[in-house]
């Protein structure tokens, strides 16, 4: 009864809130079509004027992370919409999300490796937004998600706001490993700023023999 009443209802483009034609993504035709589309360093993710595996950045100090693959830029619709998963309870989001994301995946690590999150921030927020896009995400690749193995054993103040200095500060010591980590791994996450996360992250996985890192997320921005 429940599913027949949820095909009755209309449905609505989560941007433009006009009525849906289809049902596979919470957003119209229209409003998909015209989602920006820009050239990135295959290396670091940032916008290129082509396509090219590793920028001038990038050969002069290349990230401690082999491959980064995002959907766009934290401009609208995607700040719209993260902004809509991870602070308005719609959860549900994460699967269409991680389907632009799966779309720009070629050769998926077998493993996925959500961002940590610690305990206490977890318990406020209801839930680690960083696990269910993996989990999402490892659904639609076909591989596998573990949440278990990079574990967050410090509640730190929030990294939005901090320069790159501060937010690697702010880092120190605060993961762990629970178990061996496989040689390829993909660590997902919903936005990649200056990427102090992540380098703490590759720093660790490659003390413990990982070899090939990729990086899965939503959006690249450019931080300080």
């Amino acid at each position: 009864m429940f599913n027949a009443l949820f095909q009755a209802l209309p449905l609505r483009c989560q941007l433009c809130h006009l009525r849906l034609d289809q049902r596979n993504y919470p957003w119209c035709k229209t409003c998909f079509q015209s989602f920006p589309k820009q050239p990135r360093c295959q290396r670091c993710g940032l916008p290129t004027a082509y396509t090219q595996e590793s920028c001038g950045r990038c050969l002069r100090k290349p990230p401690l992370w082999d491959r980064l693959v995002c959907v766009g830029d934290y401009t609208f619709p995607y700040d719209s919409l993260l902004h809509k998963f991870k602070y308005k309870g719609q959860y549900w989001l994460s699967s269409p999300l991680s389907n632009l994301l799966a779309d720009n995946i070629e050769n998926p690590a077998p493993i996925l490796l959500p961002v940590p999150m610690h305990w206490t921030r977890r318990l406020l927020r209801g839930f680690n937004h960083s696990n269910l896009l993996a989990q999402a995400l490892a659904r639609q690749l076909n591989v596998n998600c573990d949440s278990g193995l990079l574990i967050r054993t410090k509640a730190t103040p929030q990294q939005q706001g901090l320069t790159r200095k501060k937010r690697l500060s702010n880092l120190k010591g605060v993961f762990q490993i629970s178990s061996p980590p496989p040689e390829h791994v993909a660590l997902v996450d919903d936005v990649v700023t200056t990427g102090a996360t992540l380098a703490e992250l590759s720093l660790l996985l490659r003390k413990h023999g990982v070899k090939h890192i990729d990086v899965y997320c939503i959006v690249r921005s450019q931080g300080k």
